[in-house]
């Protein structure tokens, strides 16, 4: 069997320990006391959970993250241009593959009772002919991971086709050109860093589609926490987030606590090994640890974003909103056949919490509030409120926070009215006027420009684009009575109809 190459821009990681970037204003622990006074080493960067979404990225190109050996005959994921492999496949071709994939989990894999029963699995599949009628590269290696992981039960298994290797005559890029490349798409996805919003009753919103390493995307993250700095309220959607880096968890935890804290730890097969994961001591920006928290997330979420997820919840310093997530825990290593044209990414340890003492593999984090994903924000934007207007001394806010409440509230069950129905509103009411026109009823107070009511039910409607006001029908049985314009400081004003 022929060695392998590395798949571009992978570097291997001291084990356990990584110091962080000064430019992100981190300063890592070399130990944190434990029970007892004693002391237990810390790591800042050890490993990488990435979803099996993200490790298609890997093995075609990306960073193959987190190494921490070499299985017999092999090299981790991390600088080959391409493959070489043939086009179809042949017998030989396929047994080479399977006894390349046996090789690594019985190496790496981190339950070897498990390793061996898929090495079983895959040789008799070959054995009996199984796998004879697939010819093609990408239906062979899609079937493998469907065979491990029927055993496995473990997402973060895959076996992928590399990419093809460049054509004769143009040179393969240089590793520095990969890792340029693979910087400059993480920039422009502006590391997974997809929304900062201030929402209603201040409630600060980070729509976080990935966990970047904060080596490379620590300044953004420290901006966009920064600007969160002045909520009262803080919603994370993980809705979107498949996973990524331990450091990024860390450092926006660090954010959540007043005090280092113990996140979570990897227990490695190799050597026993134990790494420690806690938040840093010094971090810039806001202290937001005395402000309550929501995570949103959904069946797509998944390792390093179910393990922020999970953190939050264990230390019972966040609530969750949405559905169970997808329930992978085990950190990974990326290998590469070139010869063969595949790679494989094996789980080389499992996430243990330091307080249940388990982790989320095959169950997923389950949420405190269960609701669709599709409904978790509007949730979570309305539990907020309710819990800041449970807090508050101050009238005039507690008034504001219910009119934003309210509004959510209604928002969330929109109605449909019928030409006819809302003709049923239309007239003049002293200075305003209502009015149907193609099939939308319009409000205007002269001499303002007109704008469109959009129905919430009991009579209620919303002016599109105006926040402060609503506008109310009063009734004498089936009859408009009147027009009751309400405002957010809780102003009211009533018109007649004439």
């Amino acid at each position: 069997m022929s060695s392998k190459r590395s798949l571009p821009g992978s570097r291997s990681l001291p084990r356990g320990h990584r110091t962080n970037p000064s430019h992100r204003g981190v300063t890592p622990h070399s130990a944190r006391p434990s029970a007892g006074g004693r002391t237990a080493p810390v790591t800042v960067l050890a490993a990488v959970i990435v979803s099996s979404i993200l490790l298609v990225g890997l093995l075609s190109g990306g960073p193959a993250w987190a190494q921490t050996g070499v299985p017999a005959g092999g090299s981790p994921a991390g600088g080959a241009a391409g493959t070489s492999a043939p086009a179809d496949l042949n017998q030989a071709t396929r047994a080479a593959i399977v006894d390349s994939v046996s090789a690594v989990l019985d190496s790496v894999y981190v339950f070897p009772e498990t390793a061996t029963r898929m090495e079983a699995l895959i040789h008799d599949n070959l054995r009996k002919g199984e796998y004879d009628r697939i010819l093609a590269l990408p239906d062979f290696t899609r079937r493998l991971t469907e065979d491990l992981r029927s055993i496995s039960h473990d997402g973060h298994i895959t076996v992928t086709p590399l990419p093809p290797a460049p054509p004769p005559g143009m040179p393969a890029p240089s590793p520095e050109d990969q890792r340029k490349a693979y910087l400059e798409t993480k920039a422009r996805e502006n590391y997974g860093f997809a929304k900062v919003e201030h929402l209603g009753g201040n409630v600060g919103y980070l729509d976080l589609r990935e966990f970047a390493d904060a080596g490379i995307a620590g300044k953004t993250a420290v901006a966009a926490m920064t600007l969160l700095g002045n909520s009262d309220a803080l919603i994370f959607d993980l809705r979107k987030n498949g996973g990524g880096d331990p450091s990024m968890i860390q450092l926006l935890c660090s954010y959540l606590f007043p005090e280092p804290t113990h996140l979570n730890d990897f227990h490695l097969r190799r050597g026993n090994q134990v790494w420690q994961f806690w938040t840093p001591t010094n971090v810039a920006g806001p202290d937001l640890s005395k402000v309550p928290v929501w995570v949103l997330t959904s069946s797509y979420t998944f390792s390093g974003a179910e393990e922020f997820t999970y953190n939050l919840k264990t230390l019972k310093r966040a609530t969750i909103v949405g559905e169970t997530t997808g329930g992978g825990a085990h950190p990974i290593n990326s290998y590469a056949y070139p010869s063969l044209g595949v790679g494989i990414n094996v789980p080389f340890g499992r996430a243990v919490n330091p307080i249940t003492g388990t982790n989320w593999e095959g169950t997923g984090v389950e949420p405190d509030l269960k609701v669709s994903a599709a409904d978790a924000l509007g949730v979570a934007h309305i539990a907020a409120l309710k819990a800041l207007r449970a807090q508050t001394t101050v009238p005039e806010q507690a008034l504001a926070l219910g009119w934003i409440q309210e509004g959510l509230e209604l928002s969330a069950r929109p109605i449909a009215l019928d030409a006819a129905a809302l003709g049923a509103y239309e007239g003049s009411y002293g200075p305003r006027r209502a009015w149907v026109e193609d099939g939308t009823l319009y409000y205007q107070r002269a001499p303002q420009s007109r704008v469109r009511l959009i129905p919430v039910g009991n009579d209620t409607f919303f002016l599109d684009g105006v926040d402060y006001f609503r506008v109310r029908f009063g009734r004498e049985g089936d009859r408009i009575t009147k027009l009751i314009g309400m405002y957010q400081d809780g102003r009211v004003s009533e018109n007649p109809r004439d």
